[in-house]
């Protein structure tokens, strides 16, 4: 009997590390800077500028991801939002509207939306 609860009780954790881990992956926002780049055709002072926003929005993804559950979608909407500005100052408008589309597929690929 005490081997069956401590079977279960080691499978139920288990169940929730793997979940920790999927919900941590889900929050990793790396990119390949280079295929970034080629899709939004940067120059090269943009993706200097544009991967230092990518870092800074990759971190703050990376606090939502620890963070409390009822804390969390406010940290990534801030993540989001201050992203999107920052974005917005260095692409032009048609790089902009692609950066949104890339950003919303992303996010709600992974339920983050």
């Amino acid at each position: 009997m005490v081997v069956a609860m401590l079977s279960m009780t080691m499978a139920f954790a288990e169940n929730e590390n793997n979940s920790a881990v999927k919900n941590v992956e889900a929050y990793d926002m790396t990119v390949n800077m280079r295929k970034l780049a080629v899709t939004l055709d940067l120059n090269s002072d943009q993706m200097e500028a544009v991967q230092d926003i990518h870092t800074a929005f990759c971190n703050d993804m990376m606090l939502a991801a620890y963070a409390q559950n009822d804390e969390r979608k406010e940290l990534v909407d801030q993540a989001v939002k201050k992203d999107v500005r920052y974005m917005r100052y260095i692409l032009d408008e048609k790089q902009y509207k692609k950066y949104l589309t890339l950003l919303n597929a992303t996010l709600q690929n992974r339920g983050l939306k």
